[in-house]
């Protein structure tokens, strides 16, 4: 089977709700990676077979195919066609393996995968909310089918966060233990300028945006202070990921289009997979999908080199390290969503950007990334450096 290799990937600094790219219309700031992206790799851009990018809530600035809207504000070829998809919070991650689909299968040679999403213009669940302005049902509760099959149950993140925490023990110091680690690691990163080599400074009119906003100064004593997010519960803000904007993407290319273009490849997709669990537990996808990467794959978690869990919540990525016996020291080591923030379309991409600087600057082999998405499922990608 023909290979897929990543060629390079960039992101913007991750603005916080409200902060320095609040105001950055969805499409120029999806324009801003897709064109930075073209610049650091050198591709003729009129080779592209096709730009994959994710995006949730497609509504107002962010509807109509952004995909296309966002390739032809960045002043690229008009014959280059784009598509837009949405696997929740792993729209991103899903790009990727679309692209790299096309390539292995031989139908593509150059394709660009990545998200997009500015939740300070476009809060998360928009499209639902909009929805029932108008009428329009919900795409749970109001379904007859829905109900025959699960029951009048509530299907939420918050309520699967607490489910998760509970059945798998998972104390509130734990969870904020862990909150806190990762906005020290994220921390230290910065400083070290591990982040550099990834990130596309955005020109704004106040001056050049360049470093993440989210990561913060606090403590355990100042968690603690919060108030849980259900009475009784375990659940507060401080173990949750951030609302946050910002853009991510990365080039795939082919054997023939590494030759052709002059391309030095940095990593190719060893494994590629997506799973499904239960829909109201919801955020537990990535312990099977893990598991099932590593069976398909024959490797084991002392193979992986680093890993990458999306931080939607402290519980799902404990109870993830739990259940498969992964150490906290291989695992988000840069920081995840509590620290970095979860622009949901674009984090799958923003992880993968990340991931491959890190198992680069460490001299590792393998990466696994993989993350909860709603409807219960997750994916799984697995990179080998080169």
């Amino acid at each position: 089977m023909p290979e897929a290799y990543i060629v390079d990937a960039v992101r913007t600094p991750v603005g916080k709700r409200g902060g320095a790219l609040a105001g950055v219309h969805s499409a120029d700031l999806a324009a801003h990676t897709l064109a930075a992206l073209v610049q650091r790799t050198g591709i003729d851009p009129g080779a592209v077979d096709d730009v994959i990018l994710g995006c949730c809530d497609t509504i107002g600035s962010q509807a109509g195919d952004i995909a296309r809207t966002a390739w032809l504000v960045a002043g690229l070829p008009d014959h280059v066609p784009g598509v837009t998809i949405d696997r929740q919070c792993g729209s991103s991650q899903q790009a990727v393996h679309f692209a790299a689909q096309g390539v292995m299968s031989g139908t593509q040679d150059l394709v660009i995968a990545g998200g997009v999403q500015n939740m300070s213009a476009i809060p998360i669940s928009a499209a639902m909310l909009v929805g029932q302005q108008y009428g329009f049902s919900t795409p749970f509760a109001e379904s007859p089918g829905w109900t025959a099959r699960y029951g009048e149950v509530e299907v939420s993140q918050f309520n699967s966060a607490e489910m998760i925490a509970e059945k798998w023990d998972i104390s509130r110091e734990d969870m904020e233990a862990y909150a806190l680690a990762s906005h020290q690691r994220a921390l230290a990163a910065i400083a070290e300028g591990r982040f550099a080599g990834e990130i596309a400074p955005v020109e704004l009119a106040e001056g050049t945006f360049a470093v993440d906003q989210c990561p913060r100064e606090t403590s355990l004593e100042k968690m603690a202070g919060l108030q849980t997010l259900a009475p009784g519960g375990r659940i507060t803000a401080a173990v949750a990921s951030q609302i946050c904007d910002g853009s991510s993407a990365l080039l795939v290319a082919s054997e023939r289009a590494v030759a052709e273009h002059g391309l030095t490849p940095r990593a190719r997709v060893h494994h590629l997979s997506v799973r499904g669990d239960d829909p109201v537990w919801m955020l537990t996808g990535p312990i099977g999908a893990t598991r099932h990467a590593l069976e398909r794959t024959g490797l084991t978690v002392e193979d992986i080199d680093l890993f990458e869990c999306n931080e939607a919540f402290a519980s799902v990525v404990l109870a993830w390290m739990k259940e498969l016996d992964i150490p906290h020291e291989k695992v988000n080591v840069n920081g995840g969503g509590i620290a970095l923030g979860h622009p949901i379309g674009a984090t799958g991409t923003r992880i993968m950007a990340t991931m491959l600087n890190e198992l680069e600057r460490t001299g590792g082999r393998y990466a696994l990334q993989t993350m909860c998405e709603g409807g219960g499922q997750a994916n799984v990608t697995i990179l080998e450096r080169l």
